[in-house]
């Protein structure tokens, strides 16, 4: 089953009429996209595209054998014609059933926003599954590629080819994943691309992190062929200054998959109405469907997936004696210290405490630890670090047997990992010397941990920089 993507863009298309923005000021070459249009073995038409006599054309393709024209969605773009010799155009219900006389196959999907999503199945078996943009399969995954209803995607296993608005949706494609509708060996397209995200290296960067990816207008895709998916980091660390976008960043990386774990090291405040301000900023912009756990016991979580690891410890704040379990933040320092607040201060990963780990998925979720920094003023609160006299007759031997047993953790783990820290050290040499202290060992966990991720990102300004992988 051939498909030709006789547009990708968004129904107004990329670049919008007279959008003077820079997305649309740079989609120019394979970068410029007319709204999505699909034409399947040159019989099947879903959506339409302006000029599409023309985008067939320069494909390679006919409309001439067309049999049958689908709709997805209520169109909002620049009107559109029916050339003439095209079928008019209609829409199946939702959980309905069209078989065509070439042996195509198309069942509507319920979606959550008005429009249908459809599956396609060719003569031979190949499987697509096509969302209208902006949509998502409406009811929860039971896990076994339908969803609850029965007007969600079917089938008996994974789709080899996905079509959805990855960079608007990406929680459509959790869902997916998660229904086992979507695995490794699925070739998920990104389409009805907008001028929401930067077109070019950003775009497909911001797609192959989510195991996605972007092709030109008039692009045929086999469906079922083998195509090299983005192979995807297991270990993932995120570095940047106060205010970077570096939880952003994070946060994007695992918006796609789902039951992904978020690690919370900031701990809470009372009284700082600032702090919680943070706090809640945070919580908003994560996924509804992320657990959350509060904790700065970084290691169990780690090992969780782990042969032989003690999985319920897991999201368990380990709180050792003489210490207090809430003391995550710099409050806790030793009277008459400066607690090295360099970098941490702008930090406010959300923290209401759940049990990370719970149900069937919990010991192989992905992980969010947001963030490094955070999880070193707690440790340097436990060992004593603030006190010169502390520190050289023990903490800092305490502090590396600490940082070395999560830098080991990071090395073993078997979980996909992405870590947000901040980037101190390149900034005004702090005045004392806990502040220094601070800095140097926040740059030395860095490093270590760094040394452990497959894939090492800067974030300066909202842009992510690769320093490695």
């Amino acid at each position: 089953m051939d498909v030709t993507l006789l547009g990708t863009g968004a129904p107004q298309g990329l670049p919008r009429p007279g959008c003077p923005c820079a997305a649309c000021a740079t989609a120019v070459g394979d970068e410029a996209r007319a709204a999505t249009a699909l034409l399947v073995d040159g019989a099947l038409m879903i959506d339409l595209t302006p000029g599409p006599a023309f985008a067939a054309a320069r494909a390679g393709q006919s409309l001439t054998g067309v049999r049958q024209v689908l709709l997805s969605h209520p169109h909002d773009g620049p009107v559109m014609e029916v050339p003439a010799g095209l079928p008019q155009p209609g829409r199946v219900a939702d959980g309905r059933e069209l078989a065509l006389l070439d042996g195509h196959r198309v069942r509507a999907v319920a979606v959550d926003i008005p429009g249908t999503g459809y599956e396609i199945s060719g003569a031979t078996g190949e499987r697509l599954l096509y969302l209208p943009p902006g949509a998502a399969p409406a009811g929860p995954a039971n896990g076994n590629g339908r969803t609850a209803g029965g007007g969600g995607t079917g089938g008996t296993g994974p789709y080899d080819l996905v079509l959805l608005d990855v960079a608007a949706r990406p929680d459509a494609l959790a869902k997916l994943r998660a229904s086992g509708a979507v695995d490794a060996a699925t070739d998920v397209v990104a389409v009805h691309i907008d001028h929401d995200v930067p077109p070019g290296s950003e775009l497909h960067r911001r797609l192959a992190a989510v195991g996605a990816r972007a092709v030109p207008d008039g692009s045929t895709l086999v469906v079922g062929e083998f195509h090299a998916v983005p192979d995807l980091p297991r270990r993932t660390l995120v570095l940047g200054g106060a205010r970077s976008g570096k939880s952003v960043e994070a946060e994007r990386r695992l918006a796609a998959f789902p039951d992904v774990v978020y690690v919370a090291t900031g701990g809470t405040r009372d009284g700082d109405q600032d702090w919680a301000q943070r706090v809640s900023l945070h919580r908003e912009r994560r996924p509804g469907s992320w657990r959350t756990v509060e904790t700065c016991d970084l290691v169990p979580l780690l090992e969780a997936a782990r042969p032989g690891a003690d999985a319920g410890r897991a999201g368990v704040e380990a709180a050792r004696p003489g210490t207090e379990p809430g003391r995550t933040g710099v409050e806790a320092a030793r009277p008459g210290t400066e607690p090295g607040r360099t970098g941490t201060e702008a930090e406010a990963p959300g923290t209401e405490a759940e049990g990370a780990g719970a149900g069937p998925a919990g010991g192989t979720s992905p992980l969010l630890i947001d963030c490094l920094a955070l999880w070193l003023t707690h440790v340097m609160d436990e060992v004593g670090a603030w006190d010169d006299a502390t520190w050289e007759a023990g903490g800092r031997r305490a502090l590396r047997e600490r940082t070395d047993a999560l830098v080991a953790a990071v090395r073993r783990t078997h979980r996909t990992v992405v870590a947000v820290s901040n980037e101190v050290g390149s900034g005004v040499v702090p005045a004392t010397p806990a502040g220094r202290r601070f800095r140097d060992e926040l740059g030395r966990l860095n490093a270590a941990f760094g040394a452990e991720c497959e894939q090492l990102l800067l974030v300066v300004a909202g842009q992510a920089l690769v320093l490695r992988g």
